[in-house]
């Protein structure tokens, strides 16, 4: 996710610059979309190792995707390190913390709901009454939820590049579909519990080595990493790295690779029209096309250039969407 990453790394060079005290305040949110029921916002932290930790409470009910960068959550008696690709979950009215512990900064793109919207969707859905509310601290990044989450980044990328804002009419567009479907599909593969991973509670030496890690392959995802490689990297043996690893990230070493390869290939797809698809699949990391075809439908649903087309139709939905901001300066 490096052009995710690029927002973050420019706001963490500034508060060094200008020597900002941000020990405990709250991080920088911008409004991306909003209506009936839900709102988006991303959301860039400076916080870092000698910061103290932000203290908060949710004012609904909340589901932050981790885009860039990795910070430990808190909420009641849950605990999870959030990591690219990740979600975060928390319920209304519930106290959470997030601190950096191990490294600075963060970006998330952060989904609210209300609760009585949430359950109305929920139900229509066929969800039971004990499925309708989040029941983990944390979804690591998994495949279910692999294309709502490349969909979200592209979007927001798109909304970067366009200089957009809520204040200036941002229309919801295809937001309002993407806040439903990423909340539906969380609820469901909450409720099934194979992929919402009970929070671990990882030693500190460890959780600063899979950091350091997950940074290495997210600034470096091109690059041939083994298991092997990412271990000594990391100074331990093969077996110590994939255990931890897999315990603090929620997915093995090759899962997480994987799928940091396949999320920036969609990003470069979206946000390039010229580039070939062999071109963006090995700048990717992909040593042959046929496996890129084949991994990038299987983590998506759809080839590389069904998925670019479908970017295409909803970055026109974007930008023909009526404006409000327009519609009433012409009425």
């Amino acid at each position: 996710m490096h052009a995710l990453a690029a927002s973050l790394h420019r706001a963490l060079a500034q508060r060094e610059r200008e020597g900002r005290p941000d020990s405990g305040h709250a991080p920088i949110a911008r409004s991306i979309a909003g209506g009936p029921g839900w709102s988006v916002d991303d959301v860039v932290c400076t916080l870092g190792p000698g910061d103290r930790p932000y203290e908060e409470r949710h004012a609904s009910a909340c589901l932050a995707l981790v885009a860039a960068g990795a910070f430990g959550y808190r909420s009641g008696n849950a605990r999870a390190l959030m990591t690219p690709g990740a979600l975060m979950l928390g319920a209304t009215d519930a106290c959470f913390e997030c601190g950096h512990h191990h490294a600075a900064g963060d970006r998330c793109l952060s989904f609210h709901y209300d609760d009585a919207w949430l359950d109305v969707q929920a139900a229509a859905a066929g969800l039971a009454p004990g499925a309708r509310r989040w029941r983990a601290a944390r979804v690591p990044p998994v495949r279910a939820l692999a294309p709502f989450v490349a969909r979200a980044c592209a979007d927001a990328l798109a909304v970067e590049r366009g200089g957009m804002s809520a204040s200036a009419g941002l229309p919801s567009g295809a937001w309002d579909e993407l806040a439903l479907e990423l909340a539906l599909a969380t609820l469901q593969a909450v409720a099934s519990g194979k992929d919402a991973l009970a929070p671990t509670k990882p030693g500190a030496a460890a959780a600063a080595r899979v950091v350091a890690a997950l940074r290495f392959i997210d600034e470096t995802p091109d690059a041939p990493h083994t298991l092997a490689s990412l271990a000594g990297a990391a100074g331990v043996g093969e077996f110590y790295f994939l255990r931890t690893f897999s315990a603090v990230a929620g997915v093995t070493p090759h899962q997480y690779l994987l799928r940091a390869r396949l999320r920036a290939a969609a990003l470069r797809l979206a946000a390039d029209d010229e580039a070939k698809i062999v071109d963006i699949a090995l700048a990717s990391g992909f040593n042959d096309l046929s496996n890129f075809n084949a991994a990038f439908r299987a983590e998506f649903g759809a080839s590389p250039r069904a998925w670019r087309a479908a970017q295409r139709e909803r970055d026109l939905a974007r930008t023909s969407w009526p404006n409000p901001a327009h519609a009433a300066a012409r009425a």
